[in-house]
């Protein structure tokens, strides 16, 4: 039977420190000396095994995106955010080709909205052992109006979003990985600037779809109750407008 939900530990949950909106928790980021089971490190950047494995029957790793626990995508440099997305999907492509798992997640969460636990920046890669993400994709998830394009990549704002309002799609080649980088941090940026200022969350999400890398960015709010209730998405009535002032602002 295919499975079709993934299974919470609330025990192991009860233990995850919360950061992302108190200051007085100590980041466990942070403290560099005492992190355990790392798997690599680049520079600033660490990829470990995730010291609360949550979610039950997966492989769970973070990747710390930087030393910096006030840092955020909107702000590293441009060469940081290439490197980044480099590591991450590397790591995340080795993972998908160990055939250890049915497949393999890899995202970030960004603030208070966004689902995450702790403020410092990072990444997580989970390998999930029976379920299969790609059974709840299609096409049409990925289709919008064209924010910005060049050959082998394209931005856009989605016309079918997942789960609903505005959604950003990244769409590329595997070779253009520095500029899918530049795309998502000018979304970070248009998100926690222009569309987001009071939430600051957003997440990316990233698939593995054909031959193709795909990026979703998502500025976080409270949740639709459509959404939550009968899973019916939303779309905004104003997308023409939302394409064309974010390219008189950045491109």
């Amino acid at each position: 039977m295919k499975q079709t939900h993934l299974h919470f530990n609330m025990q192991i949950g009860r233990k995850k420190p919360v950061s992302v909106n108190n200051t007085e928790t100590a980041c466990p980021f942070c403290d560099r000396n005492s992190l355990t089971d790392v798997l690599e490190q680049r520079g600033s950047m660490i990829w470990l095994m995730n010291k609360f494995p949550v979610l039950e029957d997966t492989h769970q790793t973070v990747l710390i995106e930087t030393d910096e626990c006030q840092g955020d995508w909107s702000v590293y440099s441009k060469e940081h955010v290439r490197a980044l997305l480099a590591f991450g999907v590397e790591k995340w492509l080795e993972m998908e080709q160990s055939n250890s798992y049915r497949s393999v997640l890899f995202f970030k969460n960004h603030g208070p909205y966004s689902g995450g636990s702790i403020r410092h920046p990072h990444m997580q890669i989970v390998g999930l052992h029976d379920y299969n993400y790609l059974d709840q994709v299609k096409d049409s998830d990925f289709i919008g109006m064209t924010i910005d394009q060049e050959a082998g990549i394209e931005c856009n704002l989605s016309t079918h979003p997942r789960a609903g309002f505005f959604e950003y799609n990244i769409l590329s080649d595997f070779d253009r990985l520095p500029k899918m980088a530049d795309y998502l941090q000018i979304l970070a940026h248009w998100i926690l600037t222009h569309v987001n200022p009071r939430n600051q969350s957003y997440n990316f999400f990233f698939y593995h779809w054909g031959e193709k890398l795909i990026a979703k960015v998502v500025p976080r709010f409270v949740t639709s109750p459509l959404y939550v209730g009968y899973s019916i998405p939303q779309v905004a009535n104003n997308l023409e407008e939302m394409v064309a002032d974010l390219q008189r602002r950045y491109f």
